[in-house]
């Protein structure tokens, strides 16, 4: 479950999935960005099979990582940079299926009745 108004950045560039939680946010802060933030930060391997996510939950540093057996995630497409997903467009990532398809549900506003 993502936290309730965490925000998502994903690295477009593979990274070296021998790094645990703390290479990972190494890399986070050399990008000048904050690990401890509440934000999760998502990467990729060169294969795209597997997925390693690491965030700050408030009480420790926690690192999620899948590996698909038979297909791939739909990965961005490689460049220098991060980009920014919503929570259910990381859920579908996660879950292997077409992120970009996925579009984050907008908040309506309660009509007064009367």
């Amino acid at each position: 479950m993502i936290p309730a108004g965490a925000k998502v950045y994903v690295a477009t560039r593979p990274v070296d999935f021998r790094k645990g939680p703390d290479g990972l946010a190494a890399l986070v802060r050399d990008t000048g960005a904050d690990p401890f933030s509440g934000a999760l930060y998502v990467f990729r391997a060169k294969r795209a099979d597997r997925v390693k996510i690491v965030w700050w939950d408030g009480s420790g540093l926690c690192l999620f990582a899948k590996r698909l057996d038979e297909d791939k995630f739909r990965w961005p497409r490689v460049e220098n940079g991060v980009i920014r997903l919503a929570p259910p467009q990381l859920m579908a990532l996660v879950e292997g299926m077409d992120w970009t398809r996925v579009r984050a549900e907008r908040r309506r506003r309660p009509t007064s009745a009367g």
